[in-house]
Order: C-alpha cells, then structure tokens, then sequence
C-alpha cells in the first residue's frame, strides 16, 4: 500500500472510526433515553428480619461483605456477621444514658478497609456532664477499647431533658458531620419556645446554645479528621478559622433536634430531619410546631428559636411580664440574650426544605397528623450501584429518602436539577416498619433499616435489623414467621407457621426449610421441642422454583415466661368527664414466681397536661410528670452515688427517707439545708456531701420528688378508685395515663421479663381533626383558634378504640355552611353497625368564626370499646360541600 492509500485508507479509518463511536454514542444515549423510569411494584422489595429484641438501637453502618454495625443508646455496641447469620456484642461504651443521652453516633472510616477506624459519640459517664466524639479500631470484628483517641469534648447540660441528636455521616471529601441537639429545658416554656431569659433560669434559654455561635450545642458540626487522632476546620465552615465570631467546627446553627443527617454523595448537599416542638403560636398550618426537613447547600443558620417552616417568626416571649414581644427579623436576626456568649447578629435564616405540624398538612398532604419526629436517610444515585444484584430501579435516581420515626412512614422526595423541591411520594409503604430510626443502602444495592420498637427508653421485642432487597424479573418470596410462643420453659413445644409468607409472581411454587436449634425441617408448618433452656434463633427461608428465595429470623427464649397483667374498671376507659372517679382492679400472674414479689409491681397515675399523644406514658417514671425536673436532677447529680430508690446504700434509700419525713411541709426547708450545706448525724456517722453550687428551687424540687416516692399517687394498691380532678380548670388538651407492669425475677437464665398493660383517658371533647384515619379537608381560622371538617358524601372520620361504657349522646358542634345532609355514627366499619343518625341543615355563613351550634345525638347499642366512624351523606350533593364540623363531645 503506498502512502496515498494508506492516507485514503487512514481517513477512512478515522471517518468509520469515528462513524461507530458517533454511532455508539447515539446508540447509548438512545439506551440512556429509553431506560425504564416507571414506578416499580412494590411487590418487589422483600423484607427480610436479620435481628429483633435489640435494646434501643441508634444508628449503624454496613460494613465490607455486608457485616452491620450498630449501637444501643445504654452504650452496646453489636456486630451483625453476615456470613455466620449471627449477632454478637463486641464491646460496652461506659456512658451517661439519662435523659436522651448515651452511646448517639456512629460512623466508619473512609479508608476503613484500611486503617480499621470507626468514629463514636457518645455522653461520658460521670460527675462532670461532657459529650465526647472519640475514634477506636475494629478490627475482625473485635472493638479494641484501648485504641480509643478522643477528638472533641464539649460540656453540656444533666439536669433537663432533651434533644442530644448524635448522628454522624462522612461526605465524598471524607469531612464528617456531627449532629448535636439544642440540651435545653423546654418543660416550663408556656407553650412557647424556651428563650427564658431571667436569672436562675439559664438552662431553659436555648438562646444560650442553639443561636449562640460560640456554643456547639444546636448544631452540626463539620471537621477533617487526621490521622494523629486530632482533626482539622475544612473550607466553607459558618465561621472563620480564627475563632473570632464563632466556633470554627460549626458548619449548620439554629438546629433543635437534629436527629438524622445525610450527605448527597454527588452534590455535597446536606439534609437532615429537626424535631418540632410543641407551641401555642398560631402558625400557617395550625400551631406553630413544625417538624422540619432541611438542606444546607452551604453553610448557614436555618432559623431556631426563632422561625420555623418558610421561616415562620415566633413572637419573643417575655417569660417575666408574661407578654409577647415583637418577633426577629429573618433576614438580620439578633441574638441579644444576656445568656448568648457568641456574636449578637446571626446569619440570615433559610426557610426549611418541607416542613409538618400537628394538623395535616396542605402543602405536603402525604406526611399525615399526629406527633411527629422527622428524619432523614440517603439520596440515592443509581450509578453508584452499578452492577449491583438489588439496585433499585432508575425511577429512584436522585431521589432523598426522608422519614418519621413516630408516623411510621418512609418518603422519596423528587428534586429537580437544582435540588429543589418537585413532590413526595410514599415508600415502602406495604411493609410494617415499627419506628424506623436509620437506613443506609449496602454495596449489593439491598437497604438495611433499624427499627427501635415500640415502646420508649426500653429493650423491645420488635427491635429489629431489617433487610429490604428489591428484585426485577422474579420477585423473591416473603418470608414471614409466626409463632404461638415465643417464651415459656423447657420442655417447650413451639408451633411455628410460614402460611403468611407469599410470593407475588402467581403461580410460583414456594417450598420452606426451617433451621431451629441445629435440626432443618420442611413445610409450611412445623413444630419444635426445646428440651432445654437458652436462647434460640429461629431461620426460616422460603424458595420459588424459579430461583428466588428469601429468609428471615425469630428468637424464642426458653426458661422464662411472661407475666400476665390484667387491668379490670367499671369506668369507662376512653375518657374522663369532671367530678367522676376510675375504679381499677389489677390481677398478677406469674408462672415461675411462686409468690408476686410486690417491690416489682409499679400502679401509676399520671395526669399529662398535654394529652392527645400521652407518649409519656411509654416511659415508666415513679415520679409521673408532677415532679419529673426533681427527678431529673437526682438522677443526674452525685446522689446516685450515696443513694437508690429502694435499697440502702452509703446513705438511706429514697423511700426511708420518705418514710421518716411524714410531715412534709416541716420537713422542706430542713432538707433543702441539708442538702446544700451536707453533715452528719441525721443517719449515721458518714457525713453528707454538701451541694453549695445548687440553685435553692433546684434543691427544692430534689427534694420534693424525694418526699413524695412513696405517696398513693406515686405508686398505687392493686385495688382502688381515683378521683378524675387533676384535669379541672386546664382546658381539654390534657389526659390521665393508668399503668400497671410486673417485672418477674427472672429464671433459667433467661432475663426477668416485664409486662405492662396501659389505659388512656382523654377527654370527651374531641377535636374532628384528630381523626385516626379519614377523607376529610381540614380548614383553619387562625384567628379563632378552630381548626374543622368540610364534609362532603361520603366522607368519613374514624376513631380508633373508642370505649362507649356510660356513653348516653354525642354533640357535634356544626355550621350550616353548605348544602346540608346527615351524619351517621357507626362502629367497626363506614358500613357497620348503626348508633345514630343527625340531620344537618344547608345554609350559607359569613364569618366563619360565628354561628357554629350543637346537634345532639341519641346512641343505641353502645357498648365496649370500638372503632367508632362518622360517614357524611347526601348524595344529591356530589362533591359539594355538606357543612362544617368542629368537635364532637362524649356524654357521660
């Protein structure tokens, strides 16, 4: 070929070659174009149960070959070995876990397939109260405590709950982010924030953390760890380096709960979920008592305490003359409290990403009502996942995945090219999730969640470590056990059940292999004896015969079985109506304690001034909430230390000490002395530590719960009637809280087990919004205070458990403010069983506010606790409004 052809045959080359990559190109973005985007079937994520009964798991982080690392809030740290199918306790961090503090954060290394590193934060146990985020190794599985380098310590507050926050996450730079909560008393703010501003009030003034740039509470803290155990102030922070108008670790200010924390992998974003809190402010949606969702493109303040939501102002409160002062500028808000060390004016405050109160919500009407506790998890990117066996789907690329821990739901958000805000969506919403509290994606795409359980500050049954694997083609079965005993003593005979595991793909044919205590069985149903007493982990894996499968696991515990508590009344169990009274009465039941052992019996009576959640009622608290700061304080001081509830220690028990002290009103001031100047001879030789430093009504209020251990109120017969007064003269948001548990003493080696049985009493005033489930468009007149029901045919309000025991009528308190029609009261079903029937009147109003009336309501057939559903009828209205409702009021 000569020099001609070749440069001929040279531009032919390089015309074809680039011909095929033209063509190659346009070939892939036409592939690219067409890729399937559509919404997937939920069918196709499968849930598989790694671990349960967990002890208030916190967060965790997914390990190389998709071994999981979690910790408890009391200071476990687990490891979950992926190959072995087994969960192991590695290592005990010695921590403070009062209030909500204790074993908060983790994170892993980068570079930890190299260096071994995880990063934990934690509350350090002892006198002096510090949070403390430190670095160890890990290595084969194994937490080597004495690696332990501490990085930052920072001092907080014991003596008031709440809001420790504690997650950590690290950005594609390897920079790590730190969450920390507000540590402020919000018990007393009046239905306000707590900016409490008066001397010996310090600790209710958020302003002094969260709005204080020279406080590292409130925050998210942004650092470059090192390899010396230190960590360096990266680019970009809120502050300057020097430290001049502030902390230069702070990169987010203005945060009061931070709870989750997530960094876009691809466009550095920062989003992380703030609990609201609960006020009396009027806001856009209801009360000004928000949950937020939040994205920091760069550093900045996002606004507590003083703005919420679109940056929402809350008036200053003046909690000496009881006034509202004049709220703060977003744009230049000044901190001009004398408990704020930091600069005076802050940054301009950014509205939050979306944000839900109480009511439902107009702008985001997927989130729900109720109590809330907004978090936060990844932003998924498909092409991080490349070649991944669970990928998801395209349709989720670039999507944040938000959710409640409370509501129970998980969201994707869609953003669009600048990350804004385009709509939500539910997902996962076939699978049951109980308080979902973390969620990371693995390497092999499936999506790991903790779920806390349900009850509050305790070890739960339905903790769990839970694996969602999603599969395109054959959808893998899900596995579900069910089994009739899950505690007993040997021998035990289990039955257990695989009928409710299905597989979406009709006409797959699923087979079932059972492992229980090393022996494999086959079926659907199967039974197991255990001879002897322990621990077992029980596998079930169901196969299709198209090569799917999918397992889970159940633990049963052989050597104990749990008490039975029955709580019996004659009252009703519902509410509460003025002047009326609750008889009770309580029966025990143990099979391994011959004799109730009445020091593990605790009958509580608790009125909650703010009652339409009740979650303080999931805490066990001898003190109920009357002298819960008392409590606080004692528990958190060096009082632990010389003293216990029940049991002598250096000094006398709380409860001898209460018995002594019968005549209270004397013994006040006396023990107030005591306890801040200390000495002997009252019990003994040893002399008292003094507390000089207490404030005279911290002392005070110490001392009060002290007295007050062994009152009826505090701790009540198995037997006996309660006058219902507490509520009088407070308006209708309060309820009682009836508790009763037996804790037995454990056997076999099988750790005491405790039942508890539980009775809300609300009020009979019942607002139509807090419905349970229902179709209904919520309005509000701000003005007013009234939130209300615009009916339609059709539309309904259902009331989960409503006992109708001594119910006569039902009033609603109506406005003819539409083309009329009926209400019908039914229970069980918006077809069930009848009780009444009020006809409502069309009309037209004006003013909104005004010309609301009663209609009262005859029941039939009332009996036992239901579920209690009002349906609106007039059919020739369509879709037009029927009439507006506000309340409905039960009558005793």
């Amino acid at each position: 070929m000569n020099r001609k052809q070749f440069k001929s045959a040279g531009g032919l080359a390089i015309i074809l070659v680039a011909f095929i990559t033209l063509f190659v190109k346009c070939t892939s973005f036409e592939k690219e174009e067409t890729k399937d985007t559509s919404k997937p079937d939920s069918t196709r994520f499968t849930k598989m149960i790694l671990a349960e009964g967990l002890d208030e798991p916190m967060t965790m982080e997914i390990l190389p070959g998709n071994d999981v690392l979690f910790v408890e809030r009391k200071g476990g740290v687990r490891f979950y070995d992926n190959d072995e199918k087994t969960l192991k306790t590695i290592g005990h961090i010695n921590v403070f876990s009062g209030i909500e503090d204790g074993l908060l954060g983790l994170a892993v290394d980068p570079n930890y397939e190299k260096n071994n590193w995880i990063y934990l934060y934690y509350s350090v146990k002892g006198d002096e109260a510090i949070n403390r985020l430190a670095r160890l190794e890990l290595k084969a599985g194994i937490l080597v405590t004495e690696s332990e380098k501490v990085l930052l310590e920072f001092p907080t507050q014991r003596q008031y709950c709440c809001h420790s926050a504690g997650a950590m996450v690290f950005d594609s730079e390897g920079l790590l982010y730190l969450a920390t909560g507000d540590n402020t008393n919000a018990e007393a703010a009046e239905g306000y924030v707590p900016v409490d501003e008066r001397v010996g009030h310090e600790l209710a003034d958020v302003q002094a953390t969260a709005a204080n740039s020279n406080d590292l509470r409130g925050k998210i803290l942004r650092l470059k760890p090192l390899d010396n155990g230190s960590y360096a102030i990266p680019e970009g922070n809120l502050f300057p380096a020097d430290g001049s108008e502030g902390r230069p670790e702070i990169y987010v200010m203005g945060s009061r709960n931070p709870y989750r924390i997530s960094v876009d992998a691809k466009t550095g974003y920062l989003y992380w979920g703030d609990v609201g809190p609960y006020t009396k402010v009027s806001g856009k949606e209801g009360t000004l008592s928000y949950d937020e969702i939040n994205q920091a493109r760069k550093s900045g303040f996002f606004g507590w305490p003083y703005f919420l939501g679109e940056n929402e102002a809350f008036p200053l409160y003046d909690f000496e003359t009881k006034k509202e002062g004049p709220p703060k500028d977003p744009l230049k808000p000044i901190n001009s409290s004398r408990n704020n060390t930091g600069i005076k004016q802050l940054p301009a405050a950014q509205p939050a990403f979306i944000w839900y109160g109480r009511l439902p919500s107009e702008r985001f009407p997927l989130v729900g009502k109720g109590g809330a506790s907004a978090m936060v998890g990844p932003v998924y990117h498909q092409d991080l996942f490349d070649d991944a066996q669970f990928r998801l789907p395209a349709y989720y690329d670039g999507k944040l995945f938000i959710y409640d821990w409370v509501r129970r739901w998980i969201m994707a958000v869609e953003m669009n090219e600048k990350g804004d805000y385009v709509n939500m969506e539910p997902f996962l919403e076939h699978l049951d999730l109980v308080a979902p509290i973390d969620m990371k994606f693995a390497s092999d795409g499936a999506l790991y969640i903790l779920e806390y359980g349900t009850n509050w500050f305790s070890k739960n049954a339905n903790a769990r470590l839970v694996r969602v694997e999603y599969a395109e083609g054959n959808r893998n079965p899900m596995a579900v056990i069910e089994a009739n005993k899950l505690y007993g003593t040997a021998p035990l005979l289990v039955n257990f059940s695989a009928e409710k595991s299905e597989d979406y793909d009709k006409g797959d044919k699923l087979s079932y292999e059972w492992l229980i205590n090393g022996k494999k069985y086959q079926g659907p149903n199967v039974s197991h004896k255990f001879t002897s007493n322990g621990s077992y982990e029980i596998w079930l894996t169901v196969k299709d015969n198209s090569g799917g499968e999918g397992s889970t696991s159940l633990n049963v515990k052989v050597g104990n079985t749990p008490p039975v508590v029955t709580i019996s009344s004659k009252a009703n169990q519902t509410f509460y109506w003025d002047n009326t009274a609750f008889d009770y009465r309580i029966e025990i039941e143990d099979e391994e304690d011959k004799e109730i052992d009445s020091a593990n019996v605790e009958v509580h009576f608790t009125y909650v001034q703010y009652g339409k959640d009740l979650a303080a009622g999931l805490i066990d608290k001898p003190s109920g909430t009357q002298f819960i700061r008392g409590e606080h304080l004692v528990a958190s001081l060096d009082c632990r230390a010389c003293h216990s509830l029940s049991d002598v220690s250096v000094g006398p028990s709380y409860k001898e000490i209460a018995r002594r002290y019968t005549d209270k009103a004397k013994a006040l001031p006396m023990l107030i002395d005591k306890v801040t100047k200390g000495g002997a001879g009252n019990w003994g030789s040893r002399e008292m530590t003094p507390h000089p430093d207490l404030k005279k009504e911290d002392v005070e209020e110490m001392v009060r719960y002290i007295l007050s251990v062994n009152d009826p109120q505090m701790k009540l017969p198995l037997k006996g009637t309660i006058s219902l007064d507490d509520h009088l003269n407070k308006g209708n948001e309060g309820g009682y809280v009836f508790t009763a548990s037996y804790t037995d003493k454990g056997s076999n080696g099988i750790e005491p087990l405790k039942t508890r049985r539980q009775i809300n009493l609300r009020s009979p005033l019942v607002q139509i919004e807090d419905f349970d489930e229902g179709n209904m468009r919520i309005g509000t007149i701000t003005t007013a205070f009234i939130s209300y029901a615009r009916t339609r045919n059709n539309a309904y309000a259902m009331y989960k458990e409503i006992d109708l025991a001594n119910v006569s009528d039902v009033t609603y308190q109506i406005q003819s403010h539409g083309e009329g029609g009926i209400i019908e009261l039914r229970t069980d079903s918006v077809d069930g069983t009848l009780l009444a029937t009020s006809k409502v009147p069309g009309g037209e109003v004006k003013d909104l506010k005004t010309n609301w009336r009663p209609v009262k309501a005859k029941l039939t057939r009332a009996k036992g606790k239901r579920d209690l559903y009002l349906v609106f009828k007039n059919k020739e209205a369509g879709q037009k409004t029927l009439f507006h409702i506000d309340w409905l009021y039960f009558s005793k």
